[in-house]
């Protein structure tokens, strides 16, 4: 049964939905798998859009409700989500404070004045250069500004790294179930496997509760992107459990649900490898699909390793969700150099 989000929460209404799946023709053809995307990349009008757009739309309707002034977020210096942010909140007409912290030591002096950040400065926001380490744990540099707008007389609403760690974080992606069990059905199949970047984890853990919804033995593979298994499982699996519970989902999330593969996050967070820099190049030449560094690269090479390694069945369908990035490549112009 459709879980009909829309009915139950509000939401603001913030990209072009659903966003669309095609087949990767070319891709497939060099992996002999059948190689599908869908494209949340493209789904939006704001500042290129990404995967943090359908997060957002139900966290700017509760901040409207509560008539918040301010948006207050924190990621890396090149956050994806927090150029996001900076878009979502030009668009309600509401101030935006970013805390961007050093989470990636990336060897160039261009790295904190072009892409993401460069974006969200464009759109009007605040950009705090202040504290460093990958973290989902609430970091004090975050809960300082939120302080500081109160301070100035501001009504802030506060969205964590990733819009993960919230409330409604994973309503976005399990709304995003149902959306893709309607192309599904237009189609005529179910995809047998769903590849998706995974790191502070409201994405793949909406996505688990929305597919525990369902009961269609599709395997969902989320690929660490945060050089840190352990910790990106363990916000996953409490993002899905609690955003099951939210959404009246009866059968249990289990541990076998939350599937992290580790072998294609790279030196560390935001660090791409070989084989990161190596996919980029395939998805842009065989298909014009542009990938990023620090997430869509490592999927994309995750997608690519199982695909030459067997690891799927003769025959199988496998959807690539694609959740943004393209915006940070400027400031990693010097990976693609040689």
């Amino acid at each position: 049964m459709p879980l009909d989000l829309d009915a139950r929460f509000p939401r603001e209404h913030l990209a072009f939905w659903p966003s669309p799946i095609h087949p990767l023709k070319r891709l497939s053809d060099r992996l002999g798998v059948e190689v599908w995307a869908k494209r949340d990349d493209i789904a939006s009008g704001l500042a290129f859009g990404g995967n943090k757009i359908r997060k957002l739309e139900w966290l700017a309707a509760d901040a409207l409700r509560q008539g918040c002034d301010t948006l207050v977020s924190i990621g890396n210096i090149q956050s994806n989500h927090t150029r996001q942010v900076a878009a979502v909140a030009a668009r309600l007409g509401m101030r935006c404070r970013l805390v961007q912290e050093e989470w990636t030591k990336w060897d160039d002096p261009a790295y904190g004045t072009v892409g993401n950040i460069l974006l969200s400065r464009l759109m009007g926001a605040e950009t705090l250069l202040e504290g460093e380490g990958y973290s989902t744990a609430v970091k004090e540099t975050w809960t300082r500004a939120l302080d500081q707008v109160r301070r100035e007389g501001g009504k802030p609403y506060a969205i964590p790294a990733g819009a993960s760690d919230h409330p409604l974080g994973g309503l976005g992606y399990a709304h995003f179930a149902d959306e893709l069990a309607l192309q599904e059905k237009d189609q005529g199949f179910v995809f047998d496997t769903v590849i998706t970047a995974t790191c502070t984890g409201s994405t793949q853990g909406g996505m688990v509760a929305g597919f525990r919804a369902q009961d269609t033995g599709r395997r969902l593979i989320g690929i660490d992107t945060a050089c840190d298994a352990a910790m990106t499982r363990k916000a996953v699996t409490k993002i899905a459990r609690a955003t099951a519970e939210l959404i009246g989902v009866t059968r249990a999330i289990r541990d076998e649900d939350v599937v992290i593969d580790d072998r294609f996050a790279g030196p560390d967070y935001g660090l791409p490898d070989d084989a990161t820099i190596a996919a980029i190049r395939t998805a842009a030449r065989l298909e014009g699909m542009l990938t990023d560094p620090v997430y869509e690269g490592k999927s994309m090479a995750g997608l690519i390793a199982m695909a030459e390694n067997g690891e799927f069945a003769k025959g199988a369908r496998v959807l690539y969700v694609h959740l943004g990035g393209a915006p940070v490549l400027s400031a990693y112009h010097n990976a693609f150099a040689g």
